[in-house]
Protein backbone atom coordinates (compact mmCIF):
# COMPACT_ATOMS: atom_id res chain seq x y z
CA UNK A 1 0.00 0.00 0.00
CA UNK A 2 2.98 2.37 0.33
CA UNK A 3 3.06 2.99 -3.43
CA UNK A 4 -0.54 4.29 -3.30
CA UNK A 5 0.33 7.33 -1.16
CA UNK A 6 1.27 9.57 -4.08
CA UNK A 7 0.46 7.79 -7.30
CA UNK A 8 -1.00 9.07 -10.57
CA UNK A 9 -1.94 7.05 -13.65
CA UNK A 10 -3.26 8.70 -16.79
CA UNK A 11 -3.85 7.99 -20.45
CA UNK A 12 -3.95 11.02 -22.72
CA UNK A 13 -2.63 12.83 -25.76
CA UNK A 14 0.25 15.29 -25.89
CA UNK A 15 -0.92 18.87 -26.36
CA UNK A 16 2.47 20.07 -27.57
CA UNK A 17 5.83 18.74 -28.65
CA UNK A 18 8.00 17.96 -25.61
CA UNK A 19 10.35 20.71 -24.47
CA UNK A 20 13.69 19.05 -23.74
CA UNK A 21 16.50 20.69 -21.79
CA UNK A 22 19.82 19.53 -20.43
CA UNK A 23 20.85 20.43 -16.89
CA UNK A 24 24.31 21.76 -16.06
CA UNK A 25 25.36 18.26 -14.98
CA UNK A 26 24.26 16.79 -18.34
CA UNK A 27 20.99 15.16 -17.25
CA UNK A 28 18.07 15.52 -19.69
CA UNK A 29 14.67 16.87 -18.68
CA UNK A 30 11.53 16.73 -20.83
CA UNK A 31 8.41 18.78 -20.11
CA UNK A 32 5.08 18.43 -21.87
CA UNK A 33 1.36 18.32 -21.17
CA UNK A 34 -1.28 15.72 -21.88
CA UNK A 35 -5.03 16.07 -22.16
CA UNK A 36 -7.50 13.64 -20.64
CA UNK A 37 -11.14 13.69 -21.67
CA UNK A 38 -14.22 12.87 -19.66
CA UNK A 39 -17.93 13.22 -20.32
CA UNK A 40 -21.11 13.22 -18.28
CA UNK A 41 -24.76 14.13 -18.68
CA UNK A 42 -26.01 17.37 -17.13
CA UNK A 43 -29.37 17.79 -15.38
CA UNK A 44 -31.08 18.23 -18.79
CA UNK A 45 -29.58 15.00 -20.16
CA UNK A 46 -27.18 16.80 -22.49
CA UNK A 47 -23.73 15.26 -22.84
CA UNK A 48 -20.99 17.54 -21.52
CA UNK A 49 -17.37 16.86 -22.49
CA UNK A 50 -14.52 18.07 -20.28
CA UNK A 51 -10.82 18.20 -21.02
CA UNK A 52 -8.26 18.34 -18.22
CA UNK A 53 -4.64 19.31 -18.88
CA UNK A 54 -1.80 17.75 -16.89
CA UNK A 55 1.79 19.03 -16.82
CA UNK A 56 4.41 16.27 -16.93
CA UNK A 57 8.14 16.11 -16.23
CA UNK A 58 10.37 13.23 -17.33
CA UNK A 59 14.06 12.85 -16.40
CA UNK A 60 17.15 11.02 -17.64
CA UNK A 61 17.02 8.18 -20.16
CA UNK A 62 13.23 8.39 -20.34
CA UNK A 63 13.53 12.06 -21.35
CA UNK A 64 15.76 10.98 -24.24
CA UNK A 65 13.09 8.49 -25.37
CA UNK A 66 10.41 11.18 -25.08
CA UNK A 67 12.52 13.55 -27.18
CA UNK A 68 13.05 10.94 -29.87
CA UNK A 69 9.57 9.41 -30.17
CA UNK A 70 6.83 11.65 -28.78
CA UNK A 71 5.23 14.63 -30.47
CA UNK A 72 2.03 16.66 -30.30
CA UNK A 73 -0.95 14.31 -30.54
CA UNK A 74 0.92 11.16 -29.40
CA UNK A 75 -1.10 8.97 -27.05
CA UNK A 76 0.65 7.83 -23.87
CA UNK A 77 -0.10 6.02 -20.64
CA UNK A 78 1.89 7.40 -17.72
CA UNK A 79 2.50 6.59 -14.09
CA UNK A 80 4.12 8.99 -11.70
CA UNK A 81 3.70 11.15 -8.62
CA UNK A 82 2.42 14.65 -7.96
CA UNK A 83 4.99 17.29 -7.19
CA UNK A 84 4.31 20.89 -6.21
CA UNK A 85 6.94 23.61 -6.30
CA UNK A 86 6.90 27.36 -6.03
CA UNK A 87 8.86 30.28 -7.42
CA UNK A 88 8.70 34.08 -7.41
CA UNK A 89 7.95 35.67 -10.79
CA UNK A 90 9.46 38.86 -12.22
CA UNK A 91 6.80 40.98 -10.51
CA UNK A 92 7.63 39.46 -7.11
CA UNK A 93 4.48 37.30 -6.94
CA UNK A 94 4.86 33.82 -5.49
CA UNK A 95 3.58 31.21 -7.97
CA UNK A 96 2.81 27.53 -7.41
CA UNK A 97 3.16 24.78 -10.01
CA UNK A 98 1.84 21.23 -9.72
CA UNK A 99 3.36 18.67 -12.08
CA UNK A 100 3.42 14.93 -12.47
CA UNK A 101 6.93 13.50 -12.27
CA UNK A 102 6.72 10.49 -14.57
CA UNK A 103 8.30 7.25 -13.38
CA UNK A 104 6.99 5.04 -16.21
CA UNK A 105 5.29 5.60 -19.54
CA UNK A 106 3.99 3.54 -22.41
CA UNK A 107 3.56 4.83 -25.96
CA UNK A 108 0.11 3.95 -27.30
CA UNK A 109 -1.56 4.36 -30.67
CA UNK A 110 -0.15 3.81 -34.13
CA UNK A 111 3.56 4.06 -34.89
CA UNK A 112 4.63 7.31 -36.51
CA UNK A 113 7.16 7.71 -39.26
Amino acid sequence: MNNLKNSVRLIGNLGMNPEVKETTNGKKLAKFSIATNDSYRDEKGKEVKETQWHNLVVWGKQAEIVEKYLKKGSEVAIEGKLSTRNYTDKEGVKRYVTEIVVTEFLMLGAKTA
